[in-house]
């Protein structure tokens, strides 16, 4: 299994276990789904007759995206002239760190970011806006949001601010 974790800050965003495609030079896509949390039940060996005759769940039943849950991504509110600040200033500093460690990727990466802001600009009120578990504000910000169904959600994760780890 590869681990995909922000080159910044380290915090685990994604992993190849989940459905995912490299939907340009920079961006990957990740396809999450709604599941289940919550309500296990636990069977103690109680007899009846005894105890309760129902087992009752431990937890309520909740419906979370298993990329969020798996990951504790943190959502953070954008408008869009405070997007176009951070991505600006996450830009350059991708662009710095791959400068350092993968010179040949600056030209490639500076090219194809700002064709992909600008799509999504162009629809910004569709995304919404995840961090890391660190919540650093500087590192990747993930953006989810729902195809035509309306009822799967994917995330964009930068390519070059990702470093992969096999587990």
């Amino acid at each position: 299994m590869i681990i995909y974790k922000d080159i910044f800050t380290g915090d685990e965003l994604c992993s190849d276990a989940f459905p995912n495609k490299m939907i340009s030079s920079v961006v990957m896509e990740v396809e999450a789904k709604m599941v289940q949390e919550g309500g296990e039940t636990f069977d103690i060996g109680a007899n009846p007759a005894e105890g309760s005759e129902e087992e009752a769940p431990l937890d309520d039943v909740k419906m979370v995206n298993n990329v969020i849950s798996a990951f504790h991504l943190e959502e953070t509110p954008f408008d869009k002239k405070s997007y176009m600040t951070y991505i600006k200033a996450y830009m350059k500093r991708v662009r710095d760190y791959l400068q350092e460690h993968n010179p040949d990727r600056v030209a490639g990466f500076m090219a194809d970011i700002q064709v992909f802001v600008k799509d999504v600009l162009s629809r910004f009120d569709d995304f919404q806006f995840f961090t890391g578990e660190s919540m650093d504000s500087e590192a990747m910000v993930a953006l989810m949001f729902y195809k035509e169904d309306g009822i799967t959600p994917y995330f964009y994760f930068f390519r070059d601010g990702l470093k992969e780890e096999k587990f």
